[in-house]
């Protein structure tokens, strides 16, 4: 049987050489409580055996709805491949640790930027934000940019993943692992 991770990591990489931008840039669907879905894109921070890992800042819209319900599916849809891969699963947060070691590795106005964005709040005008941002830039000047409190990130542990490829005449090919008790079970969807 193969091992679903293994297989991300094949087609990932081949992804990472053949897409023009964001070859890590997922679809992440979520449900608040109201149960209205809402998807919108991320980019795929880290993966391994336990997961994917997005960020993203812990008062958004996006956020809340993690909380209000710890189900998730994501979608990585690769044009210049003619792939994609479906996974859903629960989301938990990462460590501490893991959130900080992450925001250090970003461009120092990507760090200001999560002090100074209040996202998905309403925004009077764009100079609003933009005040903000520089207020934040002359705060840490000289400074190492601290994470946020608010600012964290989410690994979606797959209970399922469907790998789809595209073939002439929409005969696609798909395959699909469903984690059980004892590891994986692999089989075939019809196109």
């Amino acid at each position: 049987m193969t091992d679903p991770f293994d297989l991300f990591d094949s087609w990932f990489k081949e992804a990472r050489a053949s897409e023009i931008n964001d070859s890590n840039a997922m679809a992440l669907a979520t449900v608040g409580a109201d149960g209205q879905p809402s998807v919108r894109m991320v980019l795929l921070k880290g993966h391994d055996a336990h997961g994917f890992v997005f960020y993203t800042n812990g008062h958004s819209r996006k956020a809340a709805q993690l909380h209000e319900n710890g189900h998730v599916a994501l979608l990585f849809h690769w044009k210049s491949l003619r792939r994609q891969i479906r996974i859903e699963g629960p989301v938990s947060p990462v460590t501490a640790q893991e959130a900080d070691a992450y925001f250090a590795s970003r461009a120092r106005d990507s760090q200001l930027g999560a002090w100074a964005s209040d996202q998905s709040a309403p925004l009077d005008r764009r100079e609003t934000f933009e005040a903000r941002f520089e207020d934040v830039r002359a705060r840490y000047e000289g400074h190492n940019v601290p994470r946020p409190p608010h600012w964290g990130g989410y690994r979606v542990t797959p209970n399922r993943l469907e790998f789809w490829e595209d073939r002439d005449h929409r005969l696609h090919h798909r395959r699909v692992f469903i984690r059980t008790e004892s590891g994986w079970d692999e089989g075939l969807l019809y196109p």
